[in-house]
């Protein structure tokens, strides 16, 4: 049963990130289309209807054979948000970090500067502007 899925989608296009985007909305937009369906029935087949779409897409794209007119979906998806993920990812890093440093800004360019946390009341140098200044790490 692999070998007859690998040869059907043999010179196709499969998933990206695009289409992992795509699947997330389609849950997204089905479960709000659960959570109203009794409550306002006209959004709520809206709704049905709007994830059904996504869902059939999302599809089409997966067993697209045209993969250079695919790929180039993507790269448009991928231009378009990358502002957002490159700031989900800073925020992801600095969580990570919370234990460990603390992030501070300098207070004449903005400049996030990362020190150790547990160290008391030290001085802080911007390599930016190199202003000095003093808060507790």
């Amino acid at each position: 049963m692999r070998e007859k899925m690998m040869r059907f989608m043999q010179g196709r296009y499969g998933v990206d990130q695009f289409n992992n985007f795509l699947m997330k909305l389609f849950f997204c937009e089905f479960i709000f289309y659960f959570l109203f369906r009794r409550l306002v029935p006209e959004v709520a087949s809206i709704m049905y209807y709007l994830s059904l779409a996504t869902l059939v897409y999302t599809y089409y794209r997966m067993f697209s054979r045209n993969i250079y007119k695919r790929a180039s979906e993507n790269q448009n998806f991928l231009n378009k948000t990358a502002n957002i993920r490159r700031k989900i990812n800073n925020q992801k890093s600095i969580f990570k970090q919370r234990k460990v440093y603390r992030i501070y800004k300098c207070p004449t360019c903005k400049q996030k500067v990362r020190v150790p946390k547990g160290k008391g009341k030290i001085s802080i140098h911007c390599p930016k502007c190199d202003t000095y200044f003093i808060k507790r790490s």
